[in-house]
């Protein structure tokens, strides 16, 4: 399963993820990740969740994403869902050009029964290929 939360900044989408993140964890059989640019929401998720700080790792793009995802995953065997705040500035690519991404997204999670939830800030138009994750 893939949810998109998308929208501009300042309307909460930040809060919204961590919220979601730390509801699931309450129920969680297996382990719950959150990928952020930063530390900073450190204290709005449970101690339990993984909080992994993208920026240590130099992302530069979709492919350095999916191998980054794809790694976590085969460390943790038992991997139920991650979280990913700020996708954009992670992964330093316009949304339009991100359709591939969430093909990988999707097969990914098929085939390791893993959730995404991301969080898209821009104030541009919704792209057709990501608004059936909406």
């Amino acid at each position: 399963m893939i949810k998109v939360l998308y929208g501009g900044r300042g309307e909460g989408m930040s809060r919204e993820l961590c919220n979601m993140a730390n509801e699931r964890f309450k129920n969680a059989k297996g382990s719950i990740v959150v990928i952020d640019k930063d530390d900073k929401h450190i204290y709005d998720l449970d101690s339990g969740i993984r909080l992994i700080d993208a920026s240590e790792y130099h992302i530069e793009g979709p492919k350095m994403f999916s191998g980054f995802v794809s790694g976590i995953a085969a460390q943790d065997h038992d991997l139920e869902a991650i979280y990913v705040l700020s996708f954009i500035k992670l992964i330093k690519h316009s949304v339009d050009s991100l359709e591939g991404m969430f093909e990988f997204f999707n097969d990914f999670s098929i085939r390791t029964g893993a959730d995404f939830v991301i969080e898209i800030n821009t104030d541009g138009k919704c792209p057709e290929f990501i608004r059936k994750y909406l």
